[in-house]
């Protein structure tokens, strides 16, 4: 499918997702959101992708936020909507999809933008990034999940602190806060988000996506997140994958997953 505000690009078992609004700073407007919305849902129907990589265009910015522009003509009722549906149709089906995707921020991560790398499951960052939620310096609030992941992620206070501050943080303050699980020198950015995938991608698919679904439950109001541990762990006892890996490990051999 083609896209106007998206590079798709498949390495392997790997795809791409590029946020190519580069002299916009990668800014996300609502075309953006809603192919993002489409990426990510063929992504995780198809069964010759493993796993995501999401990025920005060019060495600036991962994404600088979303479109200021569109919101001027926004009322409450508007606002309200928009949040919604970004959650629903974007942030949420991101943190809830059944394959590992990982945020490879490139540079400039404000707004939605750190909040949609929130929403992956993995974030590493290049030495030059800088994070931010910046949204009260326009009287507003994070309205994509980020009061939410921010906290889970960070802690509470941090969390407080940067967003009522709205003070940017460095690649390596954000290592230091657990946002970000590593910090690579540009160049490498993109080789060590493939090699952390691929080693990801040598397990077995179906318990990745239930291990996704565990993990998710402790922070789902009124889930007990242990009971869904215990649910998908005994799910895994029914799949071939299961005999596989078991096999595997007894007859000392690289175990051969397949999904199933």
């Amino acid at each position: 499918m083609e896209f106007q505000n998206l590079l798709i690009e498949n390495k392997e078992r790997i795809q791409y997702i590029i946020i190519n609004r580069e002299s916009k700073l990668n800014a996300l407007n609502k075309d953006t959101l809603a192919e993002l919305h489409l990426a990510f849902t063929e992504a995780f129907r198809n069964p010759a992708v493993g796993g995501i990589i999401i990025t920005g265009a060019g060495a600036k910015a991962f994404v600088a936020g979303a479109d200021i522009s569109e919101f001027t003509a926004l009322d409450v009722e508007g606002g309200t909507a928009l949040a919604r549906e970004g959650h629903a149709n974007v942030f949420d089906l991101i943190a809830n999809g059944p394959k590992p995707v990982i945020a490879a921020i490139n540079g400039f991560a404000l707004g939605g933008g750190l909040e949609l790398a929130m929403a992956c499951h993995i974030r590493i960052a290049s030495e030059t990034a800088k994070m931010g939620l910046p949204e009260v310096t326009l009287g507003l609030l994070p309205g994509y999940g980020g009061t939410q992941r921010l906290a889970q992620l960070i802690g509470k206070g941090k969390a407080i602190e940067m967003i009522l501050t709205a003070d940017m943080i460095t690649a390596v303050e954000a290592q230091q806060f657990g946002l970000v699980t590593h910090v690579a020198c540009p160049e490498d950015l993109l080789t060590t988000a493939e090699e952390l995938l691929q080693k990801i991608l040598s397990r077995a698919p179906l318990a990745l996506a239930s291990a996704i679904r565990a993990v998710n439950a402790g922070y789902t109001d009124g889930v007990n997140g242990y009971e869904t541990e215990i649910a998908e762990f005994g799910k895994c006892f029914g799949t071939k994958d299961f005999k596989e890996g078991v096999d595997a490990f007894l007859g000392k051999r690289k175990a051969e997953f397949k999904g199933e």
